[in-house]
């Protein structure tokens, strides 16, 4: 992909650790201009150190509207414009629907799927007026099936990609050229889902961090309207056909309920 993002204006959020590192690694090898978000300064700081001084860092909290607001006009007052939108950010806290705190429940929303709308909408008028742009919403195959111990990150990824499926057609209502790609791959090994297990990991591999994020990178490059990993997850949309207790049984001889069982992982990626 030799400088196929030259010139490019790229927001990616959740930059400093996990995707959103690797992400911003190719785009500015690639020539583009990475504007990345994150809540942690140390983090950003090192994150700077190792990409090009094309790179703009953001201290930004997602959980808070103003905050993010406040730092998209920071990054208009420098960028022309954004060309490329990538919420990547997300946390996870594990435990029952019954264990989870209501602080856990309402941040793991604020992050995974409110931030979404308000990151769009500091750009979408923007992407509208020059007829362009493109947006790319990172979820998850948990956004596809229910996982138990996962009840708030999994609802919240049901919640972005029911969004990114509304915005799609919106744009395709007004007939507007601005692209939007969801990518959901399977778990991956950041960290951020350290210990979970696969039952048939021919099937169900975890993900190799560096592989997602190039097979990310050439989605947004090609303008895939949707990119899932590994395949193996596409089976879900017909499973959902199968009465709800078959369905139940086969997520269950696949190891879906019990992948959380050696959970270590860190919160946030």
């Amino acid at each position: 992909m030799n400088g196929k993002f030259q010139d490019k204006c790229v927001v990616i959020t959740g930059v400093a650790s996990g995707l959103g590192l690797r992400l911003a690694t190719i785009f500015d090898k690639e020539g583009a201009t990475v504007c990345g978000l994150d809540v942690d300064a140390g983090a950003l700081s090192l994150v700077s150190e190792g990409l090009s001084d094309r790179f703009q860092p953001y201290i930004c909290d997602l959980t808070d509207r103003d905050q993010i607001t406040s730092t998209f006009a920071n990054i208009y007052a420098v960028q022309k414009e954004v060309d490329i939108l990538v919420n990547n950010a997300g946390i996870v806290f594990a435990g029952t629907l019954g264990e989870q705190q209501p602080e856990q429940i309402e941040k793991t929303f604020a992050v995974n799927t409110i931030s979404h709308f308000y990151t769009i909408q500091a750009v979408f008028e923007q992407m509208k007026a020059s007829n362009r742009g493109h947006i790319v919403t990172i979820a998850s195959a948990g956004g596809f099936v229910g996982t138990p111990k996962l009840s708030a990150y999994t609802a919240s990824k049901f919640a972005v990609v029911g969004m990114e499926e509304s915005l799609r057609a919106e744009i395709r209502m007004e007939g507007l050229n601005i692209q939007t790609t969801l990518i959901a791959p399977y778990f991956i090994n950041t960290g951020m889902f350290e210990g979970v297990k696969t039952r048939f990991s021919w099937l169900l591999p975890i993900l190799d961090q560096d592989m997602v994020s190039q097979r990310i990178a050439g989605a947004i490059y090609k303008k895939k309207r949707r990119l899932i990993l590994p395949w193996f997850v596409y089976t879900v949309f017909p499973m959902r056909l199968l009465p709800v207790n078959l369905f139940d049984s086969v997520c269950k001889f696949f190891g879906i309920t019990r992948v959380m069982d050696h959970f270590k992982g860190r919160t946030q990626d």
